[in-house]
């Protein structure tokens, strides 16, 4: 089982982490979320948890005095990993991913306003892995959508989450053959859908070719809307196939490869 905490001032947030197969999870016991408000742990009338930031500047600091004592009273005499969502933080990828989900205990906490004042950062690192996470190249609100990406992405890979094991295997940047590849476009029934086909590779029950559709599909998907990935892709794992289809698409794959 892994324990996650999540600390935020809206922790109605999470609902979302009720449903689905996350809320699943939690129901068997092979995730358990707890959630805090942060506020709680605030002593003045108003449950303040922000202040004017030292040095000048537009919006607010969440105070460090407020989220110490809330961590401390969180884990105890425990040593979980913690994560801070913020948009300056290292990417959060699927290898990170993978790696979080090999972890016993989470503890998440959500910044607000222009962050968490970062000597809170500073004091937990001397005693915890402190990790300060980033989804994207943009800013949100608060940390509490970021959170939600990172236990959905975390918890479907821990064991049993997932109904067919594979799945997880197949994601988009996946480690394996696939790797530095998206996925390519999926079908089910019905095989012509308002005048489209599936592709009748799909339909012919060769395996084989069904695999070396899908490759190529992955390579002209990550070409068209990822060609950074795709440039890199480790030329020893690309076939005669392959590097026809990258000649096709005029794609290099080296150190200097562009996409023309």
């Amino acid at each position: 089982m892994m324990r996650l905490d999540i600390v935020s001032i809206f922790p109605e947030y999470f609902t979302p982490l009720d449903v689905s197969l996350i809320g699943k999870a939690r129901e068997r016991g092979t995730l358990d979320v707890r959630l805090h408000q942060l506020r709680d742990w605030t002593r003045d009338v108003h449950k303040t948890v922000d202040d004017t930031p030292y040095g000048g500047g537009p919006g607010m600091v969440m105070k460090p005095e407020v989220w110490g004592e809330a961590i401390d009273d969180v884990i105890g005499d425990g040593t979980p990993r913690m994560i801070v969502p913020t948009p300056s933080g290292r990417p959060f990828t699927q290898e990170l991913a993978q790696e979080l989900a090999r972890e016993p205990w989470l503890l998440f906490c959500c910044g607000r306003y222009e962050g968490i004042d970062s000597r809170v950062m500073t004091e937990y690192g001397s005693r915890l892995r402190v990790d300060e996470v980033s989804i994207g190249d943009y800013v949100l609100a608060g940390g509490e959508v970021a959170v939600l990406v990172m236990v959905e992405a975390i918890g479907r890979l821990l064991p049993g989450v997932l109904g067919n094991a594979c799945s997880a295997v197949d994601d988009s940047f996946a480690p394996g053959a696939m790797r530095n590849l998206l996925e390519g476009p999926v079908y089910t029934k019905p095989p012509v859908w308002r005048g489209h086909e599936v592709p009748a590779v799909l339909l012919s029950g060769h395996h084989g070719k069904v695999a070396r559709w899908r490759r190529d599909q992955a390579l002209r998907r990550t070409i068209a809307n990822r060609p950074e990935l795709a440039a890199g892709l480790d030329p020893a794992t690309l076939d005669k196939h392959d590097r026809a289809l990258l000649g096709e698409l005029s794609f290099r794959v080296g150190p200097e490869d562009v996409a023309n």
